[in-house]
Parts: structure tokens; C-alpha cells; sequence
């Protein structure tokens, strides 16, 4: 869907949008020029390293952001719900992995998109969700592909290393006619990485830890010709990717602080923000106060537990620089409270009622998930030129 270009440049300020400009706030600005600097940051990465990217559309939720991706054509994708599935499937997208856990009453949905004409391919970790996949195979007639979750960090789901459990999924699986695809693993422990050498280290044994597997499942006689790894901390910090074939990342498109504060970008990478105007003042408080509160940014703190806590996110001007140490602090529904860091002697900017600023955010799949479009900027101006719609729902 294509807007009316808008313009959020004025003529006198720029922490003030022009009247008659963009929609009210809060609303989600994107920079389609980070965007597309991220996408060929990675994409140029696994080249060098020979893996093919599986993307993972959850942080975007959009089939814009995603022919991004694919240069304005489809390619093979991570989804994380049904509902993604079949709305990038109707968009031409039909090599799908569907990267989460499997509750067996979902099967009726996978089997109607393979009749469909999408390769939708489902995750498991248990022989009873094997069992599950090998009876909607035999019931359907559909050969049903799964992926063998491995836990390469005891983050949360999948089989260890050396388990003979995920022999055991393959049999069932093949047996009931299904089909044994391959490893995926998501090294979510890299998230609580403080070091590049940590990243580079949580990298490696995901990478060893799903190849362990697939090399165990082809000693039983089983082809596993797919070994999917990724996030996107390890896809930037990988060194090597020998045994891999392709690489899940999603964050990378829009990065976020949580992703600054471990080293994977820095916050000039961000390609997301969301726009709030400032609605109030408690001067002896030390506080401005916005219209966009946890409703807008999510109630995320993901920085909390780094170095150095960003709040709900840092605060930037319009056209780009940040407030020295101005933070979202606080947050109610509506409501979002600016206040200067801890310990830092900056000063209060001067903020009046009606100025707009932007938040940079801590989880941008959590940010961006409040919001049902993206505001896009064109390439090379600060006017608002398109509006991408985003999924929502399972």
C-alpha cells in the first residue's frame, strides 16, 4: 500500500513535523535505506562464507521488508506462526520453515498449504510430536518435512548433542512416512554474549552442535540434507559455516539496542524508530512526558541485564542525532517518560509541548509488533514515501 508522499522535513525546526504531515503519533518510522544497508551487510557475509540466508520474517512481519530481501522477488523464509504462512504463501513465497515448536493440532493447516503448493516445513523435538507428524502423513497422503530441533545452549527447546533421541524422531518420522528434512538450532544463549570472542565462541558450537547431530542422523542411514543455524548474533559473528547449509537470521533488517549493547551494530545501524510528540513537562522531576507509552515501544527491557540499561529506548531528534543521554525511562499505556541517565550531567533538553521525537528500540520484534504499518521513509530524504503493512495474529 502506497501513500500520498509526506514530507516530515519543516522549514523553521526539526523536531517538529510540518502541519499536514505524517500520521498522528505514536507511530513506527522505518529507514528503507538502513534497511537495505543491514540486508547486504549479511547477505555479503554469507557469501563470503559460502551458506545460503533463510530469513526469518517474524521482526518485520511484512512482504515488503521480505522482497527486500530477495531483490524484489521471493525466496526461502523462517516464519515463526501459521498466520505469517499463509499470508507470505498467498504473496508467492512456497519454501517455508515453520521455526517453532509443533503443537500437534496445527497439522490440518500444514497439510492444506502443502496442497496448496508450499513446501511448509514443520519443527519438532520429541518422539511424540514425530508420532503426531508421522500420523497426519499416513492420514493425509501429504509427505510431511521436519526439522529436529537441537539445544545447542539449553536456551529452550531441541534434542543435546549425542542424544540418541533424534535417531529415534527420524525412525518414527520415515517409518510413518514423513520425511526426516533435517537439524535446525537457534543459539539463543548468544543473546547474553559481552565480547565479540563470546560471539564468535557461541557461533562455533552452534554451528558443531547442529553438524554433531545431522552427522549422527546420516551414520543411522538418514539423508538430514538441510543443517539450519542462525540468529542474528551468530550469523554476524561466524567465522566458519563448514556443514551448514543455510543460516535463519531476522533481527539484522531493523537491529536494535539489545543488539547494540552486545556489539552485533551500532545504534547508527538502527533502521527503526518510533515517533512520539511531547505532551507534558514535571520540570521538578526531571521529566518530559509523550503520547507514546508501552502501547507504542512494548514493555521490553531487554537491555536491562547488559552493561549498560537503555530503558524503553533512547531518544532521538527527528532528523537523526540522539539527545545526550535522554532516555524512556518509564512507560504507562499511553504515556512515555524522557528523563536524562543516571549519573550523567546532561542537560534536560528544552522539549516544548508539540515536539516530536523519535525512540529507538530495545526488542524490535517487540516494538514493531505494537503497530500495524511502517511508515517508510524514500531513500536519501526524510519524506515519508510508502506504508508497508505488517501481520498480526497465529
Amino acid at each position: 500500500m502506497v501513500a500520498t508522499p509526506q514530507d516530515i522535513r519543516t522549514a523553521d525546526r526539526t523536531d517538529e513535523i510540518a502541519t499536514g504531515g505524517p500520521p498522528e503519533t505514536p507511530f513506527l518510522l522505518l529507514d528503507r535505506a538502513r534497511v537495505e544497508r543491514n540486508i547486504e551487510r549479511l547477505r555479503a557475509r554469507l557469501r563470503q562464507l559460502g551458506t545460503g540466508l533463510r530469513p526469518h520474517v517474524k521482526t518485520a512481519k511484512s512482504v515488503d521488508v521480505a522482497r527486500l530481501l530477495f531483490d524484489g522477488g521471493t525466496g526461502p523464509i523462517t516464519v515463526s506462526t501459521l498466520r505469517e504462512a499463509d499470508a507470505f504463501a498467498s504473496h508467492g513465497f512456497t519454501d517455508i520453515l515453520y521455526a517453532v515448536g509443533l503443537a500437534p493440532h496445527k497439522l490440518g493447516r500444514v497439510v492444506a498449504a502443502h496442497r496448496a503448493g508450499v513446501d511448509l516445513q514443520v519443527l519438532i523435538d520429541s518422539v511424540a510430536q514425530a508420532e503426531a507428524v508421522a500420523a497426519a502423513t499416513t492420514g493425509s497422503g501429504v509427505r510431511i518435512p521436519a526439522f529436529i530441533e537441537v539445544d545447542c545452549d539449553g536456551h529452550r527447546g531441541g534434542v543435546r548433542p549425542g542424544d540418541p533421541t533424534a535417531v529415534r524422531i527420524a525412525e518414527v518420522l520415515e517409518r510413518g512416512g514423513a520425511e526426516a528434512r533435517g537439524v535446525l538450532v537457534h543459539a539463543g544463549g548468544s543473546y547474553h554474549s559481552r565480547s565479540r570472542a563470546e560471539l564468535v565462541a557461541a557461533a562455533e558450537h552452534e554451528r558443531a552442535s547442529a553438524v554433531r547431530v545431522a552427522e549422527d542422523l546420516r551414520g543411522a542411514g538418514f539423508a538430514a540434507p538441510v543443517v539450519s543455524v542462525g540468529s542474528t548474533p551468530t550469523a554476524h559473528a561466524a567465522e566458519d559455516l563448514s556443514g551448514v547449509t543455510e543460516v535463519r537470521a531476522g533481527n539484522f533488517v531493523f537491529f536494535d539496542l539489545v543488539m547494540a549493547g552486545i556489539g552485533v551494530c551500532d545504534v547508527d545501524d538502527l533502521a527503526m524508530s518510533v515517533v512520539t510528540t511531547v505532551i507534558g513537562h514535571q520540570p521538578e522531576k526531571g521529566w518530559i512526558i509523550t503520547d507514546g507509552g508501552w502501547m507504542a515501544t512494548s514493555r521490553d527491557r531487554g537491555t536491562s541485564s547488559q552493561p549498560i540499561d537503555q530503558g524503553y529506548g533512547l531518544v532521538a531528534r527527528l532528523d537523526g542525532p540522539l539527545y545526550p543521554d535522554l532516555v524512556m525511562t518509564d512507560a504507562s499505556q499511553e504515556h512515555g517518560t524522557l528523563t536524562i541517565r543516571e549519573g550523567s550531567g546532561a542537560a534536560l533538553p528544552e522539549l516544548p509541548v508539540g515536539t516530536q521525537v523519535r525512540v529507538l528500540p530495545i526488542h524490535a520484534c517487540a516494538t514493531a509488533a505494537q503497530h500495524d504499518v511502517y511508515q517508510v521513509l524514500q531513500p536519501g530524504t526524510r519524506t515519508i514515501g510508502s506504508v508497508w503493512s505488517r501481520l498480526r495474529g497465529w
